[in-house]
């Protein structure tokens, strides 16, 4: 099976592509119908979170997401 893909789209939300669930708080999952693909609000605007409904076309976003590499992970 194939890594979940998360893509960061400019000016836009999270694209995941791949086998997933999502939950809410309580550990409660989502239905998501069959999906193997959809977007996840970034502008915190969705009528739909946490899904994305493309309301963020209508937000001025400053938003050049470019990927780096984090620190190293702590150890304990």
């Amino acid at each position: 099976m194939e890594k979940t893909k998360i893509t960061i789209v400019k000016n836009g939300p999270l694209r995941i592509e791949g086998d997933f669930n999502i939950n809410d708080p309580e550990g409660n999952a989502y239905g998501l119908g069959g999906r193997t693909l959809l977007s996840l609000c970034r502008c915190g605007h969705s009528k739909n979170k946490p899904f994305c409904d493309g309301t963020h076309k209508a937000m001025e976003w400053l938003d050049e997401p470019v990927a780096f590499d984090l620190p190293p992970k702590k150890v304990v």
